[in-house]
């Protein structure tokens, strides 16, 4: 049965704007800290030498990513039950709020080991918040979209995860450049994480003018929307390993460029400041460049095939990148660096579209809580401190792309397995709707 949906291209601009607005500001919210680890290590953490601040800090990042599937629980069966609006206002008001906590916290000098504790509780305010924003953005996204323009649509969501991490690196970065290192361990640090508090407030506006979407309409409208999508989600086990596998190496390269990287061409290959602002500044924009170009690729010649190969070369070119890495200088890491970045990019921009895809509307937001979650939890939020594990324990630079090379297979063999009628059982329980323009 056809649910005739009217679909004014004001109301999906208006969709588009409050769902890429408050995706931007949750990823700068994210992002920052990643960019500020460094300080983040020496203010809340007691220095016993070898290294511990640092860890310590990447620490605190993997376990606000840990907390993240809890969130995806919460929030994932809110946005099935309720409706995706609703549940993004409450994951954007969680998120600009914990940020802004942090710009606020007293230091390790301050208040001793209360410092972490605070910092710790609102790192996983960020996790929580986060892990219920993803499943809840894409579902919202790609029920806009339609079939036959998620691709393109949801490669939107990457491109503002990406220039999210960039304000937020381009803020960090500028002030450590702009004010030294004194300042920041002194104040500097804060204003990324107050400026959240403003923004958070423009994006809160936005979103609430947003409506919902219009699968989820129509599954409300019929009374057919999921009573239990935490219980129902469970008869899709099938889609949710297959998106868990193909998720690890966006997970774990995505943090690979975004995050990690400026820190280790700081700790470990000594490059300066505005070295690692220029590079970092350089991957993030080659990503988001190609991103809608893959996208609308898989529009028209499926999601697989460029999954598949752009996972094979990224494989291979993240290899590169840590084997480039012995006597490297900042030109001569330029092309290892881009190319993780490009093909990371082309992989990125399906996969929210391959989740879309594979899961119905009625556990669409909930399957997609778990299935993403779990992955960038594991091998996302982890990297940066299994990273800086491995280069402590073996005293190799290169030492990380062992795990980096694993998670790349995990998905590559996710991949294999993806079949066409994986595809067409979730299209066949999801409501057709009949688009009118007004």
């Amino acid at each position: 049965m056809i649910t005739t949906i009217e679909i004014t291209e004001q109301r999906r601009g208006r969709a588009f704007r409050g769902a890429i607005t408050g995706h931007l500001i949750e990823w700068y919210d994210y992002g920052v800290y990643g960019f500020l680890a460094v300080y983040i290590g020496k203010l809340f953490f007691p220095d016993n030498g070898d290294g511990t601040q640092l860890l310590s800090s990447f620490a605190v990042f993997a376990l606000s990513f840990f907390i993240r599937p809890l969130g995806g629980l919460f929030f994932g069966p809110m946005a099935d039950r309720i409706g995706r609006k609703r549940t993004l206002v409450l994951v954007m008001i969680v998120m600009f709020g914990a940020t802004f906590m942090i710009g606020v916290l007293p230091t390790y000098a301050s208040v001793g080991f209360l410092a972490p504790v605070l910092l710790i509780v609102a790192r996983c305010a960020q996790g929580f918040s986060a892990g219920g924003e993803i499943g809840t953005t894409t579902s919202f996204i790609a029920e806009y979209a339609g079939p036959g323009r998620r691709g393109y649509s949801t490669s939107w969501l990457m491109v503002t995860a990406v220039l999210g991490l960039l304000l937020g690196g381009l803020v960090a970065n500028g002030l450590i450049a702009g004010l030294g290192d004194d300042a920041m361990l002194s104040w500097g640090w804060r204003i990324p994480f107050l400026i959240a508090g403003p923004l958070g407030v423009i994006a809160l506006y936005i979103r609430l003018k947003i409506e919902d979407s219009p699968e989820f309409e129509a599954l409300a409208t019929s009374g057919n929307e999921s009573k239990a999508p935490l219980r129902e989600v469970w008869q899709w086990r099938r889609a949710i390993a297959l998106i868990f596998c193909i998720i690890t190496l966006h997970a774990s390269l995505f943090y690979l460029v975004l995050t990690y990287s400026s820190t280790y061409m700081s700790e470990n290959l000594g490059f300066d400041k505005m070295s690692r602002l220029l590079l970092v500044f350089l991957a993030c924009l080659v990503m988001a460049v190609v991103m809608p170009f893959g996208g609308r690729f898989t529009d028209r010649h499926g999601r697989r095939g460029l999954l598949l190969v752009s996972g094979v070369l990224a494989t291979f070119a993240t290899i590169w990148f840590f084997q480039a890495a012995h006597d490297a200088t900042p030109w001569s890491f330029l092309a290892p660096l881009l190319a993780v970045s490009a093909l990371v990019g082309l992989y990125a921009s399906s996969t929210y579209a391959t989740m879309s895809d594979l899961l119905p509307t009625r556990v669409r937001s909930t399957g997609i809580a778990v299935a993403y979650n779990l992955p960038v939890a594991l091998f996302g939020g982890s990297a940066p401190l299994i990273s800086a594990w491995l280069v402590d324990k073996t005293g190799d630079i290169a030492s990380p792309w062992y795990f980096y090379v694993a998670t790349c297979l995990l998905s590559i063999g996710g991949l294999i397995a993806l079949r066409d009628s994986d595809f067409e059982r979730a299209t066949v329980e999801s409501p057709a709707l009949a688009e009118t323009a007004a």
